[in-house]
């Protein structure tokens, strides 16, 4: 059953935003995402000389603005779209599509559109500041601190994925611990470590791309004790306006590795004109 304290986790932006004719193919790791994803990381240790290696290749991307590709993929002035979010928990499944709206990196407007008992639920963010609107109660509900590690609709997004600002590349270091062939595809693989004071929850990402066209392929998050969180993987890329990104990303929780939640773009649109009012309390409950 929904849990409507639990409206709230997209993303970026939702990742969200995640804005992404099909020009090349992520390889689709399906239900062995995790086991893939960690069996690969195994491999850090042995691979570390061989990722100093220089290749010679003056085009060839520096890992910093790998990390840079990777936090522009669904970065823009403005977008909006549409979304499906697939959850998948023990015991349970469900399915939500939703409309969204962001302008800049500090607002966006995330309203569900189906299915019908859940139409009309929306989350708006402005700055650091978000609330949440269910249309059963009419009630309009500004979320705490407290409340920023809640899943949305259930999922296995947080609060905190929806504000979060930061980019790789400034608030980790890093390293590319790994370049060549992996399970027959030609791969990248970059260590990031915070940095000092760092405003980030992660001890440890580990971020892998495909070597020729630099999409990412997965991502590992770590806690404080360097422990495996949660993989997030990047399948099916497709063209949305000027850019090909992944259309589907894919979040399964290290301590229940079969669940996950899948969000796939269904449509999206980049550097669009968007009346400020969209972000609103007043168009929030519409």
């Amino acid at each position: 059953m929904f849990d409507v304290r639990a409206l709230l986790r997209l993303p970026l932006l939702l990742l969200l935003v995640l804005g992404f004719s099909v020009a090349v193919s992520v390889p689709v790791l399906a239900d062995n995402d995790r086991a893939a994803a960690a069996d690969d990381e195994n491999d850090d240790d042995e691979n570390d000389a061989a990722a100093n290696e220089d290749d010679g290749d003056d085009e060839s991307m520096s890992a910093e603005e790998i990390l840079d590709h990777i936090d522009d993929l669904h970065r823009a002035d403005s977008s909006r779209g549409k979304m499906r979010m697939e959850i998948k928990k023990e015991g349970w499944e469900r399915t939500l599509e939703m409309e969204y709206w962001t302008q800049g990196r500090k607002q966006s407007l995330f309203r569900i559109t189906s299915p019908a008992r859940e139409r009309g639920m929306a989350t708006l963010r402005d700055d650091q500041n978000i609330w949440n609107y269910l249309p059963r109660t009419d009630r309009v509900i500004r979320l705490s601190p407290a409340m920023m590690g809640a899943s949305w609709a259930g999922s296995h997004f947080t609060n905190n994925d929806l504000v979060r600002e930061s980019r790789m590349a400034e608030d980790y270091e890093f390293e590319i611990t790994f370049e060549g062939e992996r399970r027959g595809y030609e791969v990248i693989e970059i260590k990031c470590t915070p940095k000092e004071d760092a405003p980030v929850e992660w001890g440890k990402v580990m971020v892998t791309v495909r070597a020729e066209s630099y999409q990412p392929m997965f991502v590992v998050y770590h806690d404080e004790d360097l422990e495996a969180v949660r993989y997030i993987t990047y399948h099916e890329i497709r063209e949305f306006d000027d850019r090909e990104v992944p259309s589907v990303m894919r979040v399964i929780p290290a301590d229940a590795r079969n669940e996950s939640t899948t969000l796939r773009i269904l449509e999206a649109r980049y550097n669009v004109e968007i009346d400020d009012d969209i972000f609103s309390l007043r168009n929030l409950r519409r």
